[in-house]
């Protein structure tokens, strides 16, 4: 294992340890390894324990061949995690359910700490009930607390009696603004037995647009619940060795294009070169013209362009913004040396990509993405084609007659037709974490009220800002009233219409798109437009900046043509898009006088909340399980947790299968995150504790309820399993040849103490990373898994919960006669046991098969022996204690 001295140097007197990377790599080949090879090189050496991470890690880095890298997975260890409230919650659960089973076991509970630092931001439960009034924030917030109230009461006893864990409440910001303004470090400075280091800032979070930092220079992306635990307890995070793909940018952009057309253009071009499970970074001589809100923007959508992070260097520009935002001087001082000795301050020379892709920064133009997909990027003029295209016509042409029907709508006669636009929100921090879209925004509006344009009645229309600063610089511009005068009245400080929380629309207007069956549209300043995702009436929805949501407002209809037709008239005079479009210099004076330091200390100098404040929760080591809760409660993850006894046997005998599954099954078909059904397992135990359907919530706002998600485990009305002739969550108990629910038969086998196994086909667990379709399989009494080949999040996953994942070459699921009971005899847990399945086929035949175990590294052979990562944590905390 090789030995990495540490080096010093001094910033204002402070004296730092540092690994210095041109000691592991000479000066040449230093310089031509990309900057997210290097941040990740300099992780592992500091943290190298030849377990954890090993000299395998660091030798892959170094050995990195950006024409041939190998099939390989890696591990590095993150500085801190970030989570907002949705996905935090289950792993907030789990953590009081360890101090609880420390306590049981006769030790100290407050043992029990997250190891890294962790901050959740509570941004996903505000909905946009209110609006178009100057108390829709005041009464968005009343009923987003008297809603959650439940899980913030968990939440605030969770900060209350945690280390390394800060709660950011509700109505501060967006997570990743939150991020990117306050809490990013970019370089650490720690402080650990007596000396003081300095090291890359990098994270994981949970939730895809964490990649947003990336604008900043630093390292992070986004990951599922499971893996963010591992992290937190201080595991390393496993990926495989990335291809890097280089993207040169040069030229600038023209006067009036902003940098969500940039993003648009630049999804729709990676999304064409395939960008999947690659780092991207951007370099080149243009990068020096983008302002580090532009950047932030651009790594923002780097999920939606399909690459693990999007990162580009940190140079004056990104000083300059930590300046802004109230980042000390001693900091700023510290992560320019640092960076300096690092070799990666500014521009690296020389660097070595995978491949190399050309973005002309003059070629991009006004863009709007849908109506359906991020990559849909179209200019203005096409626009409405795309919409005319994608209504739903018998007829052959474009040329779709668009049905109008008549509303009385506030005292008005209106008409609502095909193509009209019914949300219209400046929401989401890829948009309003820039002051230059923000301020152009409201730029525009003044421009139009000045001009006697209004919004239509029938437009919903919402400010959602992700930091309250945002709402600082549009008040000490003036500009908010002009926004206010449009309807764009500020409705809270949360996701809102950008994750689909934009609340009902007006009852005659829904009513009227129902009874109708009416293509209508949604226009936002967010990241995403699937079908159904802002609102479930809503078919198509328009990704834009936030001076053209203002501008589509107004036009109310999204088959205008914003390059050539009028907005509207006003005393017979037809007023276009240029009429009110801000010019560059318009914004950037309007950046450089309003946006100030000031604002940035106030808000993050002191971050409170009235009714957070308001919440009162006893602090104590443990938590007080409330056994009628259907929102928060202890799972049984450490049931029969014993201290000194590891899992030594792992062949698994006479198992029945819960499922056999074709291939591409997704996580979502395992553990689906939308509405339940009244009728299903999870909605019959709600019902028999008293919630009634209309108050069943979600399965993603009831994730920290095990008895909840376990029986919505493979409850997905869309999965197949092939054992029954029917779609959804059914099976076959098979000692009664019954047919029943999932989870009904599971419970049924456990009852009797038969092992389960689940056999699928190839990509098995492809899909977002949920942390519980891996939980929830284990809950359900599955002892290994069967597949073909895995999706690398969901492989972990199982791992981390103790469930064996194996891949066969040979066997074709449907094949197998269910109804004989499986064997698989395994040598050893071990990277590179042996391990044999025996089945019998429909004919009677018995086969045994060699399988390969998916237990990779000598860590998820430890996860393994520990029963899951969680208990592995578990006997580590307490055994160095």
């Amino acid at each position: 294992m090789v030995e990495i001295k540490e080096e010093t140097f001094e910033v204002d007197g402070r004296k730092y340890y540092y690994y210095p990377l041109n000691k592991i790599l000479d000066g040449k080949r230093l310089e031509k390894l990309p900057r997210s090879l290097r941040i990740l090189l300099e992780s592992m050496v500091r943290n190298l324990d030849g377990r954890s991470i090993t000299q395998d890690d660091i030798d892959a880095i170094v050995n990195w061949n950006p024409s041939n890298v190998p099939d390989k997975e890696i591990r590095f260890k993150v500085s801190r995690v970030v989570m907002q409230d949705f996905t935090g919650v289950p792993a907030v659960v789990d953590l009081a359910s360890m101090r609880d089973t420390v306590k049981k076991l006769g030790k100290d509970p407050e043992l029990i700490n997250p190891q890294v630092r962790v901050d959740l931001v509570i941004d996903h439960s505000v909905q946009v009930d209110y609006y178009g009034e100057s108390f829709a924030i005041e009464k968005n917030e009343e009923l987003e607390f008297n809603r959650n109230l439940e899980r913030y009461k968990f939440l605030k006893w969770a900060q209350k009696s945690f280390k390394n864990f800060r709660v950011i409440p509700p109505g501060t910001g967006i997570i990743h603004q939150v991020n990117l303004e306050y809490l990013a470090e970019v370089i650490f400075d720690y402080e650990e037995k007596g000396k003081r280091y300095a090291y890359f800032d990098t994270l994981v979070g949970t939730d895809s647009h964490t990649t947003m930092i990336n604008g900043i220079g630093v390292l992070g992306w986004g990951v599922g619940g499971i893996e963010a635990e591992a992290a937190l307890l201080g595991q390393p995070i496993t990926i495989s060795l990335p291809e890097v793909i280089g993207v040169r940018l040069h030229g600038e952009l023209n006067p009036g294009v902003t940098a969500t057309d940039l993003v648009l253009t630049i999804t729709e071009l990676l999304r064409k070169v395939n960008v999947v499970d690659k780092f991207v970074e951007f370099f080149g001589p243009s990068v020096k013209y983008l302002s580090v809100p532009e950047r932030a923007t651009v790594s923002n959508m780097c999920p939606e362009y399909g690459a693990t992070l999007a990162l580009f260097p940190i140079d004056d520009q990104t000083l300059d913004y930590l300046r802004t935002t109230g980042r000390s001087d001693h900091k700023i001082k510290l992560i320019k040396k640092y960076l300096e000795l690092q070799g990666m301050f500014g521009e690296s020379e020389g660097v070595e990509y995978t491949k190399v892709i050309d973005l002309d920064l003059s070629t991009v133009k006004p863009s709007v993405a849908g109506p359906k997909l991020p990559q849909q990027r179209l200019d203005l003029d096409q626009v409405p084609s795309s919409f005319l295209s994608s209504v739903e016509s018998n007829s052959d042409s474009h040329l779709v007659s668009l049905r109008k029907v008549p509303l009385k709508l506030k005292g008005q006669d209106v008409e609502l037709s095909d193509g009209d636009i019914v949300i219209a929100a400046i929401t989401s921090c890829t948009n309003t974490s820039n002051p230059y879209v923000m301020l152009a925004a409201g730029l525009v509006a003044k421009k139009a009220v000045e001009l006697g344009l209004k919004v239509n009645p029938k437009v919903k229309t919402s400010l959602a800002p992700g930091s309250r600063v945002v709402t600082d610089y549009l008040t000490e511009s003036g500009l908010i009233d002009y926004l206010d005068k449009l309807g764009f009245y500020l409705v809270g400080y949360g996701c809102t219409t950008c994750i689909g929380n934009s609340g009902p629309l007006d009852k005659d207007v829904d009513e009227a798109i129902i009874k109708n069956n009416l293509n209508v549209v949604s226009v936002l300043s967010g990241n995403r437009n699937f079908e159904a995702r802002i609102h479930k009436d809503v078919k198509a929805n328009y990704l834009m900046s936030p001076p053209l949501v203002v501008a589509y407002a107004i036009a109310g209809n999204i088959t205008i043509n914003l390059d050539k037709d009028p907005l509207g008239e006003v005393n017979g005079k037809k007023i276009y898009l240029k009429d009110i479009w801000p010019s560059n210099n318009e914004i950037k004076d309007a950046v450089n006088k309003y946006v100030k330091k000031e604002m940035y200390e106030k808000r993050y100098g002191n971050i409170t909340n009235k009714r957070w404040e308001s919440i009162d929760v006893p602090e104590s080591p443990v938590y007080n399980w409330d056994e009628s809760s259907t929102y928060i409660r202890n799972p049984p993850f450490f049931e029969n947790f014993k201290l000194n006894e590891l899992i030594s046997t792992f062949s698994v005998k006479g198992a029945y299968p819960l499922l056999i599954l074709g291939d591409s099954v997704t996580t979502d078909h395992i553990s689906p995150a939308g509405s339940i059904p009244k009728d299903s397992p999870a909605g019959k135990y709600l019902i028999e504790h008293g919630v009634k359907p209309e108050d069943f919530n979600s399965y993603g706002s009831r994730r920290g309820n095990h008895e909840v998600m376990m029986r919505g485990t493979f409850a997905n009305v869309r999965i197949r399993n092939l054992m029954v002739n029917k779609e959804g969550g059914y099976t076959i108990f098979i000692p009664d040849n019954k047919e029943m629910s999932v989870y009904d038969a599971a419970m049924k086998y456990r009852s009797m103490g038969i092992p389960l196994v689940v056999v699928a086909g190839r990509e098995y667990g492809t899909g977002s990373s949920r942390d519980w379709a891996a939980k929830g399989t284990y809950l359900l009494g599955v002892r290994a898994v069967l597949a073909k080949s895995y999706e690398r999040i969901h492989r972990s996953n199982l791992v981390g919960m103790g469930v064996i994942p194996i891949e066969y070459e040979s066997l074709n699921p449907q094949d197998i006669d269910f109804t004989k009971k499986i064997d698989i005899d395994i040598d050893g847990i071990d990277p590179g046991s042996k391990a044999r399945m025996t089945y019998t086929d429909k004919n009677g035949e018995s086969h045994t098969v060699p399988v390969t175990l998916r237990v990779d590294t000598p860590a998820e052979a430890d996860y393994i022996r520990n029963g899951g990562i969680l208990q592995y944590s578990l006997r580590k905390i307490l055994s160095s204690n």
